[in-house]
């Protein structure tokens, strides 16, 4: 069977062990309150999501871009078109409701994001790697993620680290983090808080007051800081105080296996190893 969680190493802490992703997974879900309403993207941000309705914040309301409102999936999406949302959803609108009355009207309080490149002001590329008239690959393209990016009250971004994702500077911006510069959010009038949080399986990362620049504030169990910085782009600072993210417990990576398990018997493949962004 193929496994669902791809896995940079193994974790052993007491009796446990878990991988790379499934930390990830984890500390992203926790991020997530009860009382959320949270636009979803598929792959690893549908996992994170998924995981915290089934276990601290059953009240959450989770949005999928195909106008499913308050869907609760019994096995993670392969689509925002899969079936499987709008028949555990409360119900079902027109895409365009989605985006002009929840979306641009200022009621979701989340948005997942992930990409293809991400650079330290947490602007995101899902476009093209290589210039724009000739590149080296074609992506998938925006999708929805750039009306995300500013329009929900905060952005959480969930990627997998590696120096080839996290770049100094991007082949071309796709979804508005803080801008090129600290401010140029700001400046350009967008009153969202924009990107709050950067979850890799690496680190976890936020924005330094005064440059919106992400920095690491805590590093995953096991994972060291030459680690991180052989796998960002661009000189990676850290915070003074830095701290070991809580690790996972066997509640919540029982809940998510048994999330994956029912997944990949579904569907038999993995569908959160994916950059999809919306």
């Amino acid at each position: 069977m193929w496994a669902l969680q791809s896995t940079r190493s193994m974790t052993v802490h007491s009796t446990l062990t878990y991988t790379s992703s499934e930390m990830m997974t984890i500390a992203a879900a926790r991020l997530l309150k009860d009382e959320d309403v949270c636009f979803v993207g598929i792959g690893l941000p549908s996992a994170a999501c998924n995981l915290a309705r089934l276990t601290h914040a059953p009240g959450i309301t989770l949005i999928y871009e195909s106008g499913t409102i308050g869907t609760k999936p019994v096995v993670l999406p392969l689509s925002i078109g899969d079936g499987e949302l709008c028949a555990t959803a409360l119900t079902t609108v027109s895409v365009p409701e989605v985006f002009r009355y929840w979306l641009q009207g200022g009621r979701i309080s989340v948005g997942f994001l992930s990409g293809a490149q991400v650079d330290k002001f947490g602007n995101i590329n899902t476009t093209t790697i290589g210039p724009y008239n000739a590149p080296k690959v074609r992506l998938p393209g925006s999708g929805g993620a750039p009306e995300i990016a500013v329009s929900c009250g905060q952005i959480f971004i969930i990627m997998r680290h590696s120096r080839r994702a996290f770049v100094e500077k991007l082949d071309f911006l796709t979804s508005l983090g803080y801008g090129r510069k600290p401010y140029e959010r700001k400046k350009l009038g967008i009153k969202t808080l924009g990107p709050t949080v950067m979850i890799t399986d690496l680190c976890v990362m936020r924005p330094e007051a005064g440059t919106n620049e992400f920095v690491v504030t805590s590093l995953h169990a096991g994972v060291t800081r030459e680690q991180v910085r052989e796998n960002t782009g661009w000189a990676v600072k850290f915070v003074d105080e830095i701290s070991e993210t809580l690790q996972p417990t066997e509640f919540e990576l029982n809940v998510l296996r048994d999330l994956n398990l029912r997944t990949v018997q579904a569907h038999g493949g993995d569908v959160t190893s994916g950059s999809q962004t919306d």
